[in-house]
């Protein structure tokens, strides 16, 4: 089943923030993941919720998503968010429907 990382950011750092937009897309694909959301502005509907930067990966399952996370491909730009950016960040299964 397709798992998501869900990722709310604040950019505090925004020169040092391209390194790690550069460096992360290689770790993610080494690990099956695909951006389906990469910083599009949004659009609050309800409710109070005005993310600033939206991103959402999918990854082939949820234990890939968590290997990426703690993986040696992705340590150097981790590294360079948490330093320059604050970040809300969630892991979910995805959902596949019971019809064809």
């Amino acid at each position: 089943m397709p798992a998501y990382v869900i990722v709310q950011v604040k950019v505090n750092e925004p020169v040092e923030y391209e390194v790690y937009k550069s460096l992360t897309p290689a770790s993610i694909d080494a690990y099956g993941g695909r951006f389906i959301v990469r910083g599009a502005a949004a659009e609050t509907l309800e409710g109070s919720w005005a993310p600033g930067r939206l991103v959402v990966v999918e990854f082939p399952d949820k234990a890939t998503a968590q290997a990426w996370w703690d993986s040696e491909e992705y340590a150097p730009a981790k590294a360079i968010r948490q330093r320059t950016a604050e970040t809300e960040m969630i892991l979910v299964d995805g959902f596949i429907p019971a019809w064809p």
